[in-house]
């Protein structure tokens, strides 16, 4: 059965998309078929993997909006991908009337599931319909966090948005776990942080190692291509390895 795997947190700037195309390259590498899926309008992840988000005809748009089947781009770095551009932005308002509007990414990825291992999903930085959809079309969701003291406060309605949809659309929900992100081990703010997170959020899954903070992610970036293929023997490959391999264990 796959794996679908909801990166989500509402605020911005915590290294989902990130996380998500740097997660599925190293689950690609253990041999796992993965399909990435964008979320978000602003169409990070489809620039992160090296497609021009408005030179594309066919997103994640006409798939939950149009009801066509669902794009995508095969074999970039070993992993699939359903892009997004700016037209998801107009899916918000045009869900609000949708029939059966809550399950209409879970329709879109049925076909596709038997295919895949592992699909992950980098939700918009919003407590929005698209990130509700997501949320019930996974079956587990993954939780990026800055490593500082006023990311903890955010949590409370992202929680609460998790428990929303696992009190009706989505029962089997699961946490993946946290991933503690842009770590600075020099400060210790970046120490303390770290400590928060984990006594606050240990009870509700698996604290991951904590992800430092470095500008090579954006030169990686750039170049369109995951750290490990960027800078092989930067210390966040093997942390990034390290939860991949954890993924794999979820039940």
């Amino acid at each position: 059965m796959s794996k679908i795997i909801a990166v989500f947190n509402q605020s911005g700037g915590v290294s989902k998309t990130t996380l998500t195309m740097n997660l599925g390259y190293h689950l690609a590498q253990s041999k796992q078929k993965v399909l990435l899926v964008d979320m978000d309008p602003q169409g990070s992840l489809t620039a992160f993997m090296g497609l021009e988000p408005s030179d594309l005809d066919k997103t994640v748009y006409e798939a939950i909006i149009g009801e066509e089947p669902l794009p995508i781009h095969q074999n970039i770095h070993g992993m699939d991908l359903a892009p997004a551009n700016i037209n998801l932005s107009g899916a918000e308002l045009e869900l609000v009337i949708a029939d059966m509007r809550d399950i209409r990414l879970k329709e879109a990825l049925e076909p596709v599931l038997t295919q895949y291992n592992f699909i992950l999903i980098d939700c918009p930085p919003s407590l929005g319909i698209l990130s509700y959809i997501s949320l019930v079309a996974a079956t587990h969701v993954l939780i990026p966090i800055q490593t500082e003291y006023k990311a903890l406060k955010g949590t409370e309605l992202l929680l609460t948005t998790i428990a929303r949809v696992r009190s009706r659309a989505n029962r089997k929900l699961q946490i993946a776990g946290v991933v503690p992100t842009m770590y600075d081990n020099r400060t210790g703010q970046g120490s303390q942080s770290l400590q928060s997170i984990t006594n606050s959020l240990s009870k509700i899954g698996t604290i991951y190692s904590a992800i430092p903070r470095s500008v090579v992610f954006a030169d990686a970036a750039q170049e369109h291509i995951p750290l490990a293929l960027y800078n092989p023997k930067h210390p966040s490959v093997n942390i990034l390895k390290q939860i991949a391999q954890s993924l794999e264990t979820l039940p």
